[in-house]
């Protein structure tokens, strides 16, 4: 894991590179869905964006998914949100991240960080760092679960209720999951969530040479 290093806040536009001011701040959530399994492949993509600059922030069950070896960028966990803090003047990681980033991307999105984030529970670094999300910012989401809970009417509620805060839903899609059931719930393909963050880039006139 690369060691913590974040801006600090407020600091004048002359003191980092032209390099560094044509970056743009991406940081990437992923919860404990199956589809976790994708984040390498999602991480690899946005990275060939010439303009981003990619954290990831993560749940420990979407760690069970995924080789942490195989995600060259930041990653922070619960972990690092309380190895950071020590005493008052110390940084508190979810709002370093949440400074740092211009857009937001969960995804993969599960049933139980859906329902968290819905009801305003912020039990661990992610939901830290989306309850306290400026909202002046984007934030994409992307569902992924089960068929029969993507059913259930709460979830709808719950979507819903992310929508009323000013975030973007990626739905999910229909396919085969891998507990062998067909139908919808599956996170949206990885292009998909790239085409939806260079709309976003483009929308905003970031610069896309390198």
């Amino acid at each position: 894991m690369e060691p913590i290093s974040l801006p600090e806040p407020g600091i004048p536009a002359g003191n980092s590179s032209s390099v560094a001011q044509e970056k743009f701040h991406v940081l990437l959530g992923v919860t404990g869905s199956v589809a976790a399994l994708k984040l390498p492949l999602l991480v690899a993509e946005l990275l060939k964006i010439p303009a981003l600059e990619v954290k990831v922030v993560t749940t420990e069950r979407a760690k069970h998914f995924y080789n942490a070896q195989e995600i060259p960028v930041a990653l922070y966990g619960d972990e690092e949100e309380w190895q950071l803090w020590k005493g008052r003047s110390d940084p508190v990681l979810h709002i370093e991240l949440r400074r740092w980033a211009d857009l937001m991307v969960v995804a993969p999105l599960d049933a139980n960080t859906l329902a968290k984030v819905a009801n305003g529970i912020c039990d661990n670094l992610l939901t830290c760092v989306i309850r306290a999300w400026d909202l002046s910012k984007p934030l994409l989401f992307c569902p992924a679960m089960n068929t029969a809970m993507w059913e259930h009417p709460i979830t709808a509620r719950h979507v819903e209720q992310l929508k009323a805060f000013g975030y973007t839903e990626i739905p999910c899609v229909v396919k085969k999951l891998v507990c062998g059931d067909e139908g919808r719930g599956a996170m949206a393909e990885v292009w998909t969530i790239v085409e939806r963050v260079k709309k976003i880039l483009e929308e905003r006139d970031v610069p896309r040479q390198s």
